[in-house]
């Protein structure tokens, strides 16, 4: 991890919740390794089927929980001792100690657990640098499991070096997507902030499509994004009227400099022929937009105090906005 001194960005990791991993790479009675938040974390998932997140390395004599471990009921067994630990990280059992020792004894934790929910197909990890509990809610997402009405999810990853920040920062920078995107003008937002959340709506005419998917700038249609943020690590774009599409962007910090973005999206089932070209198209221009951010990303310095101009969108307002998440 960067030390602070040679920082590009001097930003702390943001509390929040985070998606540290989708549902179905997490089975009952196994166990996965990940790295996020700067540490080293072990996932497993009990027997009756909770997904739990602890720090991966065992108090006893460090072994890493996430590599060999087993499942017993409710409790996950080191590799190296037999050592159980619950999703709460205390000591459920010494299988070879006729007593538990002082440090363990009592229902003392001694591994840092992670609060768990699991909704909208992830486990969702909550992080805050001083261990308080959670402090606000994030929310499902119906069509993401909605197999009638909408598609299987497709899920694309990338791992940028920049914090958490940056990627939510880049979507009020109005002025990039001009010259990164070679988007000749952006519509205006109709932004709201309320707490820890943030909603952006976007109302706009585009040209509509002839059957074959070609664009017909004669004929205009009427069409919607909006955009909810919970927190740091949680975005979700809905897109109305040329087709139905809807995104759930995942944002979690591996450390301070390094993030997973991740997309899961879903679109109607309810298209013709011509919408699933649209959207196919969509699909690709969205994750063909990150690619196109992503040197900058990598090579990017925050500014604190930077020089804007009135072309450059709302950044000074998001940053206050985003700020709350610095404890």
């Amino acid at each position: 991890m960067t030390s602070m001194t040679d920082s590009r960005f001097n930003l702390p990791i943001p509390y929040g919740w985070y998606a540290v991993a989708m549902s179905n790479a997490l089975k009952a009675g196994e166990s996965m390794p990940a790295s996020y938040f700067g540490e080293e974390l072990v996932l497993f998932r009990t027997q009756s089927g909770k997904a739990k997140v602890l720090n991966a390395i065992c108090p006893h004599l460090g072994a890493h929980l996430g590599y060999g471990s087993s499942v017993k009921g409710e409790s996950l067994a080191c590799p190296f001792h037999g050592w159980e630990f619950n999703g709460d990280g205390i000591c459920t059992d010494v299988p070879y100690a006729q007593q538990m020792p002082p440090r363990v004894a009592d229902g003392k934790q001694c591994i840092r657990n992670y609060p768990v929910v699991e909704m909208a197909g992830a486990i969702w990890a909550w992080y805050h640098p001083e261990g308080a509990g959670p402090l606000f809610e994030i929310e499902d997402v119906a069509e993401l499991s909605d197999r009638q009405s909408w598609s299987e999810p497709t899920v694309t990853e990338w791992r940028i070096n920049a914090p958490v920040q940056e990627m939510g920062e880049n979507a009020v920078d109005k002025a990039h997507f001009e010259t990164v995107h070679n988007i000749a003008e952006m519509p205006a937002s109709d932004i709201r902030t309320e707490g820890h959340r943030r909603t952006s709506i976007m109302d706009m005419r585009q040209a509509s499509y002839n059957e074959d998917g070609t664009r017909n700038e004669d004929e205009l249609m009427d069409r919607n994004i909006t955009t909810i943020s919970l927190g740091p690590g949680y975005t979700l774009q809905r897109f109305i009227g040329l087709c139905d599409i809807v995104m759930l962007g995942t944002v979690t910090p591996i450390d301070a400099e390094t993030t997973l973005l991740r997309f899961v999206t879903v679109q109607s089932k309810d298209i013709s022929e011509t919408g699933e070209i649209i959207a196919q198209a969509m699909l690709e221009t969205l994750n063909s937009q990150v690619e196109q951010d992503i040197p900058i990303w990598n090579h990017k310095h925050y500014q604190e105090n930077p020089i804007l101009c009135d072309g450059d969108g709302p950044i000074a307002m998001y940053r206050k906005w985003f700020s709350q998440f610095y404890a």
